[in-house]
């Protein structure tokens, strides 16, 4: 069994700028995950944009906090708290903060079967 806190020293130090808009922590990485690449999550300050970028997993993102605008492909929408986005593998992405406080995503992500 492995339990992380988002807390923890180990998931601190993993801090870095995601897509040059997010603060973003990796929680369990494929270091010991069997199936998944990595569970993280991400902090978007107001204005803020993770810039589309395109992945080789497929990706969940839960929003935790706040609201934004999410691209997936040539599609947008409006996204709130407690939605899930689902992003396909190969799939050009990108979310926008639209609201007044930071928003935050938990992100999964998984090899494609």
């Amino acid at each position: 069994m492995i339990v992380r806190n988002f807390n923890d020293p180990e998931v601190l130090a993993t801090t870095y700028i995601a897509h040059r808009g997010a603060i973003a922590r990796m929680v369990m990485t494929s270091h010991f995950l069997e199936s998944m690449e990595f569970l993280a999550y991400a902090i978007l300050p107001p204005g803020n944009t993770i810039e589309e970028h395109t992945d080789e997993v497929e990706e969940i993102y839960l929003v935790l906090k706040g609201r934004g605008i999410i691209k997936v492909g040539d599609e947008e929408r409006e996204v709130k708290e407690w939605d899930a986005i689902w992003l396909p593998a190969g799939k050009p992405h990108a979310l926008k903060n639209i609201g007044d406080e930071e928003m935050l995503i938990i992100v999964n992500a998984a090899y494609p079967r």
